[in-house]
């Protein structure tokens, strides 16, 4: 599921970072987003084994622009819904290391279902 939300934020041209895996003696780029994978979860069950996954991840969006700041997580916000992802409300603010930045971010699960038809 990293490589699918990748994909889809890769599609803004800003780098993707995992979240904290900047170098502190580096300047940070100007605009760019992180991602954490917070966890992965069974989701429902057969024949006592998980059948489905539901894959949580943060998306977090960092500028030295506050406006795009807000706008592009949330054009990703959209973005992510129409690929089926689940993104709930419309983002917080988040803390940034650099008084350059500000930062913003949602949380978003994905549901991955196993294929039965093989089984």
């Amino acid at each position: 599921m990293k490589e699918k939300l990748l994909e889809l934020l890769s599609t803004f041209g800003y780098e993707i970072f995992l979240q904290g895996s900047l170098n502190k003696e580096k300047p940070y780029p100007d605009t760019f987003f992180t991602f954490w994978n917070n966890n992965t979860v069974d989701g429902n069950h057969y024949d006592n084994d998980a059948i489905s996954y539901v894959w949580s991840f943060t998306v977090n969006f960092y500028s030295t622009d506050p406006e795009l700041t807000n706008s592009v997580l949330l054009q990703a916000r959209t973005l992510l819904k129409q690929n089926d992802w689940i993104v709930d409300g419309k983002g917080y603010d988040v803390p940034v290391d650099e008084p350059t930045h500000t930062g913003r971010a949602i949380d978003v699960l994905y549901l991955e279902m196993e294929d039965l038809s093989n089984a």
